[in-house]
């Protein structure tokens, strides 16, 4: 995979990432998005959800595919840390998703 492909696809992630903790971080200081406690849940859903693809597809693509190993990285420290972002916005994404199935199923405030 050539340079410039990486990068975005780091800046992607790093966006999405960004965008998952603003989703969730909102929900502790107003509790709300929408004004509706339904709508609110499945745009978290539907957002985690979204988060969790990109990733999910890189690391598919990582130990499945082994696209890793046609284009080896130019170290094990890029490596890992190309692994760790993606389980990092993975993570972030199932936070988003939990948030957004509490918001869905919960009373309202």
């Amino acid at each position: 995979m050539n340079q410039q492909r990486w990068e975005g696809k780091i800046i992607t992630l790093s966006i999405l990432g960004v965008l998952g903790i603003a989703y969730s971080s909102l929900f502790c200081f107003e509790h709300t998005l929408t004004g509706l406690n339904y709508l609110d849940g499945i745009i978290g859903v539907v957002l985690g959800l979204y988060i969790c693809s990109h990733p999910a597809a890189n690391l598919v693509d990582m130990f499945f595919y082994r696209r890793g190993i046609r284009h080896p990285f130019s170290s094990k420290r890029s490596a890992l840390l190309w692994l760790a972002l993606n389980v990092m916005v993975l993570f972030i994404g199932g936070i988003v998703i939990f948030t957004g199935t509490t918001q869905l199923i919960g009373k309202a405030h």
